[in-house]
């Protein structure tokens, strides 16, 4: 008799079709070949835990009580994605003040520092000034955080026994709260707040307000709802692909099978260092776009001043 289960955690229920319909080919095919293939057991990487796993066992993080206001129930216990949320922090701080360091003592960056400065000009001239103009340079630094704060937590998705904290969507759905907060705070900086809220009637007659009002108030949600859905979703598909092409090496357990499996998921590993680095700069780069909309007054007063 076959038995396939699969257990799939709240944060990965936007993937949860794609899992089962994995899992049962999988275990059809297995049916035929008379064995017995657990697919839940591949699924176990992607899932929050509250251990960390290594070679030759596990350790256990700590546990809290949880606290409870009203009905609201808050869990601060640490997750395997939390862990790697906070050591992807940890990494950022080290990384940035060990390259500021390095850079004080050397006019020409070399090392970390040179590298790190790469990627600080890029973000500096292909993402803050073409979305933002000059006045978003001030900014800079958000940016700059937030680029290599996603980076390094995709990045530690693909080491062995990692995980991908942007896998999750309560940690993406964190980042674009905050990128919401941005985007709003950047909008009344440069509006001023009377503009900022004249803004949502859509400059239409005010009969209209009544549609206009809400469509505008919806947009502000729907843009960091994007950004929150589009780098869950990008960080779990790569994932998915690759324990199928695992499952399929478990499946048949033959010689022949195997090398085409690992070929195409040294591929696929490929690719998803590369949608690492790509979802990063997405993120970033819609981040300072919307930041830009709500900043196109001062754009329009700094190229005022520079026709002068």
């Amino acid at each position: 008799m076959i038995e396939t289960t699969v257990v799939v955690d709240t944060a990965n229920h936007a993937v949860a079709g794609v899992a089962d319909t994995s899992a049962t080919a999988v275990a059809q095919a297995a049916a035929q070949h008379g064995e017995k293939f657990e697919f839940s057991h591949l699924l176990g990487h992607m899932h929050n835990s509250q251990a960390l796993e290594f070679p030759g066992g596990h350790i256990e993080l700590p546990h809290f009580a949880p606290i409870h206001i009203g009905t609201l129930t808050i869990d601060l216990s640490i997750s395997k994605h939390v862990f790697f949320l906070l050591l992807s922090a940890v990494i950022v701080v080290v990384l940035a003040v060990y390259a500021a360091r390095k850079n004080r003592k050397s006019i020409v960056p070399k090392g970390v520092g040179n590298l790190l400065e790469v990627f600080i000009v890029f973000v500096r001239d292909e993402v803050a000034l073409p979305n933002m103009g000059p006045g978003g340079l001030r900014y800079l630094p958000f940016l700059l955080t937030l680029f290599f704060f996603i980076l390094i937590m995709n990045l530690l998705g693909l080491i062995p026994y990692g995980a991908t904290s942007t896998s999750n969507i309560s940690v993406t759905a964190g980042l674009a709260i905050i990128a919401f907060v941005m985007i709003q705070a950047a909008a009344i900086q440069a509006q001023g707040l009377k503009q900022y809220f004249a803004h949502l009637t859509g400059g239409v007659h005010w009969a209209l307000w009544p549609i206009m009002i809400p469509v505008e108030i919806l947009g502000l949600f729907t843009k960091p709802f994007a950004l929150c859905m589009r780098l869950f979703a990008n960080m779990n598909g790569g994932h998915v692909v690759l324990l199928a092409l695992v499952g399929m090496i478990l499946l048949f357990r033959s010689p022949v099978i195997a090398p085409l499996p690992v070929l195409f998921g040294v591929g696929v590993m490929m690719l998803e260092l590369f949608v690492a680095f790509l979802q990063a700069y997405i993120f970033v780069m819609l981040t300072s776009l919307f930041m830009g909309f709500g900043m196109q007054s001062e754009h329009a007063e700094e190229d005022a001043e520079h026709s002068h």
